[in-house]
């Protein structure tokens, strides 16, 4: 889901959405659902919920930054069940590598029912990154999340 009055309104080109669609499909994911979204908080929440029905995981770009307009990380926490700090610590964290901006992303993580629901900032850029960092760990966090047998390795196999 893009998050961005500007988007959604027709006014700018969704590069990150598509990023981020792109680099999913080639790492092997079905993308089932794709949004542009304003920067309204219920609206993002309740796009949140009907998700997560039909989803195992939701990636976010937009709306995590300082601007009065980005609430997705209130969004998120208001439907989230049970929070992942770790995943948005490690973002802002391997971002911080690339550029000191990384550290005025919000962007937050966490679990409702059986999806994970990741926040990437809204630069192209940015999406990428965020994916270079996320792409080796979804797959063992969703198996846990869905009760699948996983490895706790991280050279794969099963336990």
């Amino acid at each position: 889901m893009t998050i961005s009055d500007r988007c959604a309104a027709g006014e700018a080109e969704d590069v990150s959405g598509q990023v981020l669609e792109d680099a999913l499909r080639e790492a092997g994911y079905e993308v089932v659902r794709r949004a542009i979204v304003p920067d309204e908080r219920a609206l993002i929440a309740g796009w949140l919920r009907e998700a997560c029905d039909t989803c195992d995981l939701i990636l976010t770009t937009g709306g995590t930054g300082f601007a009065p307009r980005d609430v997705t990380p209130e969004a998120t926490r208001e439907v989230l069940e049970r929070e992942a700090p770790g995943i948005a610590e490690l973002l802002r964290l391997e971002g911080l590598k690339k550029t000191p901006f990384a550290a005025l992303s919000r962007g937050m993580a966490g679990i409702r029912g059986r999806t994970l629901i990741i926040n990437l900032p809204g630069s192209p850029r940015a999406v990428r990154e965020g994916l270079e960092v996320l792409l080796p760990l979804l797959p063992h966090a969703i198996e846990l999340i869905l009760e699948q047998p996983t490895s706790h390795s991280p050279q794969g196999g099963t336990t």
